[in-house]
């Protein structure tokens, strides 16, 4: 909802309190107990939102104040809870203090569960926390209800091949009480007692052959729908992950989301694929075999269900401590799988460093820690599995002691009593299959819970509902852009910049000032905190991506090369290109020269990230691929950083080819690379601080003239 009001919860003395912060007019009023504190805003420059382990504070900067922030006026403190509405207010009073519009504090994005506290996962409106479990696996089950018919089929089979196993106690009983040691109201089938032994055992063998068949068939039957489901449901995590923004991407590791797309679709597919299959066939085979024991005996039935409902109970007392631990274990294991992650993807950096020891340590660390959770959760289930068995095992103690002093007593055969106890196991089975099932259910709910977090994350970059195609001739401009990857921390402030169509800007500035935030608000990787920006009028925001994307072309001072052929590098900007485009791009980009003495020319497989090239080398392949797309708006990060000077030169001639007719926005840190700029835009701060041609801003004598200065000093020294 909109409003101007937004709460904390820790008093200035750091007790805990409920107050509230009121967005008034020119004022803020701070309201705790009934006792109310007016701020100025129109005396402050600044609001700053300071975050502490586990708290945060709220602070004014008064105009005129010090830069190290000793002078700031504290207004509040406030836990984890409430970090995300006062960072909401910071924004809505800086956008105030920049451009005099007063705007109405936006949380409609920042529910908290009433239980815990908690933030929900952006997109979802239940706490992953405090869920039930009848909602993660109602929900999971509308994923697995196209498998749902091939499933209970496997399971009926499974429960046939059971029943057919299950008829051998019966046959022992014939086998014992008729011919064996026949009792005196036994009635064989056959006169001889040779042959009936023999018969029996053939149609023994033949049952058993039967469910054996009959199981292989299940099998098969599981394997294919865990196969397809596995499938569906990892591509369906997959192709989310694609869909997410990069502000979200940031918020986890690679190894936190490979072990979503790998692992947690593994245990989901394996809970209801297999466990949905035993499922349908232990209740079968629970209900077959009771039925038979109550037409067998129903006394000594009776005394085997007594201990049940008591080992029920026991399996609920350990449900909540049970789930508790396989979080944790679901934690650990996503850091093992983050560690391992970054040491295979940075080999080169620590083989250069010689940290091989020190990374084997780290390693060894974190999956020790793995083995000591997993073996402490394997040491709970081995003592609650064994409590559980006691409880059963209650009745086979019962049947023992009433069922031997019947068979004393002449109230029930010798072959009726060994049936029985047979077919108690075939009961207590699916009991003590279903006191595992807690543990089961833990980990799959875990698992469960992480694949929903990532397929209720409302994508930050939205389809717009209205897309505008647009044909651009590539005017961009910014209007009072601000921007922070944490919205209460800006990056930039208040950019207003207008880049005619072909013309060539410069972004130049200290490290950290914000250029290359400002390219990748362009290319939409991140939307405006506040203002827009626009190409031809259109805002982007009513773009779709894809068409957008399609029009810009970008060489990133981070080169990355996909393990694949030179070919397939190049063309990953257009799939469809022919051999002769790829090589025109590769020609113009420098590159065609070094690619044809490789082995294989441009079929050589060049390894993860081009690790066979040099840096040089790889850049150009990158230069080749945004020439291969033809873009109307071109951007270069740094696009010539890794190159030698004569390489350099080389490319700069491709470039001014490539530039000519397109609008370029250029980043480098070498001032001369810019020589063809039509304006220079000096970022300071996260502010626009200069714009000018280099003559102008060299006559100006300001950041970038001592910019330039510095550079050629630094030169001097070489």
């Amino acid at each position: 909802m909109n409003t101007n009001i937004v709460k904390f919860d820790i008093s200035s003395d750091g007790l805990v309190c409920e107050g509230t912060l009121t967005l008034c007019g020119n004022y803020i009023i701070k309201t705790v107990d009934g006792t109310e504190e007016k701020f100025n805003i129109k005396e402050i420059d600044e609001a700053v939102q300071i975050t502490d382990i586990g708290c945060g504070r709220l602070e004014l900067k008064p105009k005129g104040g010090s830069q190290d922030g000793s002078d700031n006026i504290a207004v509040c403190r406030f836990s984890m809870a409430c970090v995300k509405e006062i960072g909401e207010l910071v924004k809505v009073i800086n956008h105030f203090l920049e451009s005099g519009e007063l705007l109405d504090i936006n949380t409609d994005d920042l529910p908290v569960c009433p239980k815990c506290h908690r933030h929900y996962a952006r997109g979802m409106s239940v706490c992953m926390f405090c869920v039930k479990k009848s909602y993660v696996f109602s929900r999971a089950f509308t994923y697995f209800r196209p498998y749902l018919k091939s499933v209970i089929g496997a399971g009926l089979l499974l429960a046939l091949a059971n029943v057919l196993s299950a008829i051998m106690p019966l046959f022992n009983s014939i086998l014992i009480d008729d011919y064996l040691v026949p009792t005196a109201d036994a009635t064989p089938y056959f006169e001889s007692r040779a042959t009936g032994v023999i018969a029996i055992a053939v149609v023994m063998t033949v049952t058993f052959a039967l469910s054996r068949v009959i199981s292989i068939f299940s099998a098969r039957i599981s394997a294919r729908v865990g196969s397809r489901f596995s499938y569906d449901l990892r591509k369906l995590v997959y192709d989310k992950i694609q869909s997410l923004s990069l502000s979200s991407m940031s918020g986890k590791t690679a190894g936190n989301l490979i072990h979503r797309v790998t692992r947690d679709t593994e245990r989901v597919k394996e809970f209801f694929n297999q466990q949905g299959r035993y499922l349908i066939e232990q209740v079968i085979i629970f209900t077959v075999i009771l039925i038979i024991l109550f037409c067998t005996n129903f006394m000594l039935t009776i005394a085997v269900l007594l201990p049940i409902p008591i080992a029920v109970f026991v399996m609920t007392l350990f449900r909540h401590s049970t789930r508790v631990r396989y979080h944790k274990q679901w934690r650990v294991a996503s850091k093992e799988t983050s560690v391992l992650h970054d040491i295979i993807k940075g080999i080169r950096v620590v083989k250069a460093f010689g940290n091989e020891e020190r990374e084997t340590n780290k390693f060894s660390a974190v999956s020790e820690k793995l083995a000591r959770v997993s073996a402490s959760n394997e040491k709970y289930w081995a003592v609650t599995f064994p409590l559980v068995g006691n409880f059963i095992a209650l009745g086979e103690f019962l049947v023992l002691i009433i069922g031997g002093k019947m068979v004393l007593d002449g109230t029930l055969t010798l072959g009726e009593l060994t049936r029985f106890n047979l077919y108690l196991a075939y009961l207590y089975a699916p009991i003590r299959w279903l006191s595992m099932f807690p543990r089961r259910i833990a980990d799959c709910s875990t698992s469960l819970v992480k694949i929903y977090e990532i397929l209720d994350e409302e994508p930050q970059m939205a389809t717009p509902e209205k897309p505008e195609k647009i044909n651009p001739s590539g005017d961009v401009e910014f209007s009072g852009v601000t921007f922070g990857y944490k919205s209460y921390e800006p990056v930039l402030k208040n950019i207003n910049l207008h880049i005619k169509s072909g013309e060539m800007i410069g972004l130049v500035g200290h490290s950290g000032a914000g250029k290359s935030t400002m390219i990748n608000l362009c290319m939409r990787l991140y939307d405006p905190t506040l203002g827009k920006i626009t190409i031809d009028g259109v805002d982007i925001r009513d773009i779709p991506q894809d068409e957008l994307r399609n029009n810009i072309g970008v060489v990133f001072q981070e080169t990355y090369l996909f393990s694949g052929s030179v070919f397939e590098n190049i063309a990953y900007a257009r799939p469809d290109a022919s051999l002769d485009e790829v090589i025109a791009a590769a020609k113009a980009a420098r590159a065609h020269e070094f690619v044809t003495k490789l082995p294989d020319g441009y079929n050589t497989v060049i390894g993860e990230n081009g690790h066979s090239l040099s840096g040089g080398e790889r850049q150009r392949i990158s230069i080749a691929r945004a020439i291969l797309k033809n873009p109307k708006i071109l951007i270069l990060d740094e696009a010539t950083s890794s190159l030698d000077p004569e390489t350099e030169i080389k490319i700069q001639e491709a470039l001014a080819n490539l530039i000519e007719g397109r609008t370029t926005i250029a980043i480098a840190h070498r001032l001369a690379t810019l020589k063809n700029a039509n304006r220079l835009v000096v970022i300071e701060k996260g502010r626009i601080a200069e714009v000018g041609s280099h003559e102008e801003l060299i006559k100006l004598g300001g950041i970038y003239s001592n910019l330039v200065a510095a550079q050629r000093q630094t030169s001097s020294l070489h």
